[in-house]
């Protein structure tokens, strides 16, 4: 991924790659997550497959895109995919396993949604969002956002890819329709929990969030594992 210089090429690489190592037939599976550093919400996970590496060509990181720019397109990458799944792990299963542990459990589970073969994993808190399946009997890569393989996964079926999210097309479209997600679930945690301005942040340790941990105390969505030193 050395020479790729935008997700399209790098969905194209990743394909090329996939055909000629586990055949024509494979399926390549983007897969990214959200919401590994906010103090509160669940961290989410998208795994998507793409009907083609270049029907949009504006994919590319989420990061790179504003909230309404992505709210813009957020359909239009749904209807590029062959299908996809959204999931998560809730605050007491983050706070019960890790972080890193609940980011592969949102993982496995998004993937499941989509017919993995070998998961067996509880149902989230909040409803799986899913579109579509494998095809069966196809074999499945999965291309992973970051440098560390899914743990619970049969490990020659994924690779990691670093900054995965801005160099192959199926990791940008996980990215931008996980984030999408979460974004409207913390919109929802603030009609529930005012005061906190999960609507504005996200969860994320903002100085006003953590001014309103200190005045109003922790919510039950708030994470207990975690928090900045000298909050309480």
């Amino acid at each position: 991924m050395a020479n790729v210089a935008a997700p399209v090429e790098g969905e194209i690489a990743f394909r090329k790659y996939a055909a000629s190592t586990y055949g024509p037939d494979t399926i390549v599976v983007g897969i990214d997550e959200v919401g590994r550093g906010p103090l509160a919400g669940p961290v989410v996970a998208c795994a998507a497959v793409l009907k083609s590496p270049d029907i949009l060509p504006i994919l590319n990181d989420s990061k790179k895109f504003t909230r309404p720019k992505r709210e813009a397109i957020y359909d239009k990458v749904k209807d590029a995919c062959e299908c996809f799944a959204i999931a998560s792990a809730s605050v007491e299963e983050i706070d019960a396993i890790n972080i890193l542990e609940a980011d592969f459990l949102a993982m496995r589970r998004a993937l499941q949604a989509l017919g993995m073969p070998g998961l067996a994993e509880t149902d989230p808190e909040l409803p799986v969002e899913v579109r579509g399946s494998f095809k069966p009997d196809a074999p499945v890569l999965v291309a992973v956002d970051g440098n560390l393989k899914i743990r619970g996964l049969d490990q020659q079926c994924q690779m990691p890819v670093v900054k995965g999210d801005a160099l192959v097309a199926s990791i940008s479209a996980a990215s931008i329709l996980a984030k999408v997600f979460r974004d409207r679930h913390m919109d929802q945690l603030a009609l529930k929990y005012p005061g906190y301005g999960f609507e504005k942040h996200a969860g994320y340790g903002t100085k006003s969030h953590r001014e309103a941990i200190c005045k109003l105390g922790l919510s039950p969505v708030h994470r207990r594992s975690f928090h900045p030193k000298g909050l309480f």
